[in-house]
């Protein structure tokens, strides 16, 4: 097999395509395909609310808060054999389902799966840059293996429907054993054993992961307590105050440490400082819009859950089609400034919605169209300009970066609409229906979301134009 970063065509490398896609599948199907299942889960389980909730809290609070150490631990261990071990985990914590016979031992089957992910997750998009020395070909590789996830995640609802109609819900989760076993023999066969020479020997620095992990869960579980608690209530704050704390204890930690767990000098490079902030500013955006337009199509015009649903098609076509869009605009513009105008039109989204989201589903449907076609083209070049701009033996903590910083900005998106519609409209949301205060709310907080994005999206450039 030719060393790793000599393939020539997507072809030579499909085992290694097919492995890294799979794992990639898995990401985007699971949480989704598990939702489905939590009103039968509920009532199987006699799982409270809060339980339900921490059904799948413990997967996103796990999975984003150990990405850091698991990256880390990758570029010294090596980047395949975590992910092979990740991806065992993963199918052993799967086949755990059939023996679940109450709520805590199910929290503790996805607390699992958090983990591996967060060995699997930000492996595959470094395993992906190694497989080709050539730029174009890494874009058109992630755009592959990425546009299977995006598949999956459009079809998975529905036939996760179709199965629990037929079977019962460990059914969903059992899916995860042969995509781990796809994505298992795919990496085993299709990339070679890391070179020694591309991994580095610092011992871990034990300090700066603990601050680290407890700053991104305190990041990740802020938001979930200001939408379910409110902002009135002090849980929330205390929250976010002490993740402010951890997070300037962490970065002291990283400045002084003699083997930092995350060396800050490479933030401060432009290509990785631009690329982060591109990112965050996609997921910040396309989670908030998502969680607004779910909102505003049920109680601010009326629609039924079905319908609803039919009203996000615009989003799941142009994430599905828009991979079409990435190759000819990086050709004409290169990759920079191809993310600076994907995440441009991400912003243009939201300031259609706040602007004229009140006047219609038609300008809606227009917003969740840019955004997600801004969303598609900066999450493939934002992660492929981290890449750049990373020395070969940190590429894994840089992926874990890149996945960190849409998953914590996921969560402040939710969390920041969510806040801003209590405020802004304090009764019940089944009172809101076709209300004028509602609609009103929902321009607050898209004009929030549309200020927060576009101060990362500024930055993002401003960094990037340091090159």
């Amino acid at each position: 097999m030719r060393p790793h970063g000599q393939g020539r065509s997507l072809l030579e490398v499909w085992p290694a395509l097919a492995g890294l896609s799979a794992v990639f599948l898995f990401e985007m199907l699971d949480n989704s395909i598990l939702n489905l299942a939590l009103p039968t889960i509920g009532r199987e389980l006699s799982a409270s609310t809060t339980t339900l909730q921490w059904v799948t809290g413990a997967y996103s609070v796990v999975f984003g808060g150990l990405m850091l150490v698991f990256g880390a631990l990758a570029d010294r261990a090596g980047r395949r054999k975590v992910m092979l071990i990740g991806l065992v985990l993963l199918g052993v914590a799967s086949l755990a389902t059939v023996i679940v016979t109450a709520a805590w031992q199910l929290i503790a089957v996805r607390a699992v799966t958090g983990i591996a992910a967060a060995m699997t997750t930000p492996g595959s998009l470094a395993l992906a840059f190694r497989l080709f020395d050539d730029d174009v070909l890494r874009v058109r590789a992630t755009t592959l293996i990425s546009t299977v996830g995006l598949v999956g995640l459009a079809v998975g609802p529905i036939l996760g429907g179709l199965v629990l109609a037929v079977a019962p819900w460990q059914a969903l989760l059992l899916v995860n054993v042969p995509v781990a076993a796809l994505a298992f023999v795919g990496i085993r066969a299709g990339i070679p054993a890391d070179d020694p020479a591309d991994l580095h020997r610092d011992p871990i620095d034990v300090a700066g992961a603990v601050l680290g992990t407890a700053t991104i869960v305190l990041a990740l579980v802020a938001p979930t307590f200001f939408v379910e608690a409110g902002a009135a209530s002090v849980l929330p704050w205390i929250a976010a105050a002490t993740a402010l704390l951890t997070g300037t204890g962490f970065v002291l930690r990283e400045k002084t440490a003699r083997h930092p767990l995350l060396d800050l000098e490479l933030l401060a490079r432009p290509l990785v400082s631009s690329g982060l902030a591109l990112k965050a500013a996609s997921g910040l955006a396309t989670a908030g819009l998502g969680y607004l337009v779910t909102l505003h199509l049920q109680f601010g015009l009326g629609w039924g859950p079905a319908q609803a649903a039919i009203g996000m098609l615009p989003q799941v076509v142009v994430l599905i089609a828009g991979g079409a869009l990435i190759g000819p605009l990086i050709t004409r513009v290169g990759l920079t400034k191809a993310a600076w105008l994907s995440a441009a039109a991400v912003v243009c989204g939201l300031a259609v919605y706040t602007a004229f989201g009140a006047f219609g589903y038609g300008w809606i449907a227009v917003a969740l169209a840019l955004v997600a076609a801004g969303m598609r083209v900066v999450g493939v070049v934002a992660g492929t300009n981290v890449m750049r701009g990373l020395p070969p033996n940190r590429t894994t903590i840089g992926a874990a970066l890149v996945d960190t910083s849409s998953e914590v900005t996921t969560g402040i998106g939710i969390a920041l609409s969510g806040t801003i519609l209590a405020l802004a409209f304090p009764g019940a949301l089944t009172a809101a229906r076709e209300s004028a205060d509602f609609l009103r709310a929902t321009t607050y907080a898209g004009l929030a979301l549309t200020l927060l994005s576009a101060a990362l999206v500024g930055f993002g450039i401003l960094r990037g134009r340091r090159l």
